[in-house]
């Protein structure tokens, strides 16, 4: 993701050209960032998931939701377009044009070598300020590898990390449990080179 030149808006300024805008942006801290576009791998794994929970979560309480559903983080400001959310219960909007969740329960985002970092450490820093979200999940596309970060009781976050491509992937917050193979379906890992003299 990258700035656009540097100029202070408010978040109703934000909206305003969001909302008229062809292309996603998040903003945060008075600055709106233009997204990238995404890899095969990327969507893939975003289609897969996204089919998984709606078979999964058909009638139940908790319904998911993919990529363009924008999230806002009350606390800090942050307006953002997770890969995938899942909300349980009422589901809570800014305003009544119901394009703005409030209220997620799960959040994933699939890992991109451009916001690996940002989605591993200042995303999740701003995630962790939504009393709902219950569940971080970060999907790799350049390896089989997903990692859940489940909120305690105490507040803290633990980690849980799958690879195994036999297992399943227990999504403790919403109550389901996906295969992971399935999460993985069709997607083409490339081989990492070693460096040259190993």
């Amino acid at each position: 993701m990258s700035a656009l030149p540097k100029t202070s808006l408010t978040a109703a300024d934000y909206l305003a050209i969001e909302r008229a805008a062809e292309t996603k942006s998040e903003f945060f801290d008075g600055e709106i960032f233009a997204m990238a576009g995404t890899t095969k791998n990327h969507a893939r794994i975003v289609m897969n998931l996204s089919r998984e929970l709606s078979a999964r979560l058909k009638g139940r309480k908790c319904e998911p939701f993919a990529t363009d559903l924008r999230v806002k983080v009350e606390a800090n400001g942050l307006y953002t377009y997770p890969d995938l959310v899942v909300v349980c219960g009422e589901q809570r909007f800014e305003d009544d044009r119901l394009d703005t969740l409030l209220n997620p329960t799960l959040i994933v985002e699939v890992l991109s070598e451009t916001t690996e970092r940002y989605d591993r450490v200042k995303k999740f820093d701003l995630y962790r300020a939504l009393p709902s979200l219950q569940e971080y999940v970060l999907v790799s596309q350049s390896e089989p590898r997903v990692e859940q970060f489940l909120r305690q009781p105490d507040g803290g976050w633990n980690l849980r990390i799958t690879t195994d491509p036999t297992a399943f992937v227990n999504l403790t917050s919403i109550a389901c449990e996906i295969p992971f193979a399935e999460i993985y379906e069709r997607v083409e890992f490339v081989p990492v080179e070693a460096p040259p003299g190993r």
